[in-house]
């Protein structure tokens, strides 16, 4: 997947990497894989929640236009 510095999971499966401390600072040493655990509607924002496999930790981030959207509705289906 090529991102623009600040792409943060991948549209077709929604899986991410734990890279950042920051969002697009790419200084976590971590490293562990993503997964989406949910998905939430907020406001008119579709919001994905990512859970680090390795360590546990957790962040929401919106889904972006490119986004699988199906996959998205399996998350907050809780498929």
């Amino acid at each position: 997947m090529v991102g623009d510095g600040y792409t943060n999971h991948c549209p077709k499966c929604l899986w991410s990497k734990h890279v950042d401390v920051n969002p697009g600072d790419r200084a976590e040493t971590c490293d562990g894989m993503m997964r989406p655990v949910a998905g939430m509607k907020r406001g008119e924002e579709y919001i994905i929640t990512h859970q680090c496999q390795k360590c546990g930790f957790e962040r929401n981030k919106k889904l972006e236009k490119t986004d699988d959207f199906d996959v998205f509705v399996s998350l907050s289906k809780g498929e």
